[in-house]
């Protein structure tokens, strides 16, 4: 019985995983699109570099980015703290954003590769080795999973006008 309630709950975190990554790629896809997007306008019509119109873009495509995950991705996620987790977001998408331009300056400045689809392939590469950064990063240290307890005192407390009740210890079934 216990290797059945075991197998169970391994495959309710495994859909809740694949929920939430389902989520984070289509978050993920549309800011991919806006981050192309806003880099190949300001590539167009702009003089600047290609990595300052790159950056330029990772950082459109990341206030974008954070939106959805905060009000869809991560809507259930802990909500106290918001500047804490603007900070982190912030830290974590700065630390994603040298990984993407980097990779777009390597092939740029250090090979050469500067057309138009070379610098939109490595654009591409970049955003995608960045992204496995952020999602670990964002799921361990900015969008926190609540304490199941806490989550189901804080829902009782809407329920009720009563003040938010202290979560207590299970005590034993005694017989």
């Amino acid at each position: 019985m216990s290797e059945r309630r075991t197998l169970g709950g391994l495959r309710a975190q495994v859909g809740q995983l694949a929920r939430e990554i389902a989520k984070f790629g289509v978050v993920g896809g549309a800011g991919v699109f806006v981050n192309l997007a806003v880099f190949n306008v300001v590539r167009e019509f702009t003089e600047l570099p290609v990595v300052r119109a790159s950056i330029v873009a990772t950082v459109v495509a990341t206030c974008f980015n954070y939106l959805g995950y905060r009000y869809f991705t991560y809507r259930d996620r802990d909500k106290q703290g918001r500047t804490k987790e603007l900070s982190l977001f912030l830290l974590f998408s700065a630390i994603g954003l040298i990984i993407e331009n980097g990779v777009l300056y390597t092939a740029t400045y250090g090979f050469g590769w500067d057309s138009q689809l070379q610098s939109n392939a490595f654009k591409f590469l970049g955003i995608g080795v960045a992204t496995l950064f952020r999602f670990w990063s964002y799921r361990t240290w900015v969008f926190r999973t609540l304490p199941a307890r806490e989550a189901v005192v804080r829902a009782e407390s809407f329920l009720s006008d009563a003040p938010p009740a202290q979560p207590t210890r299970k005590q034993p079934i005694r017989k």
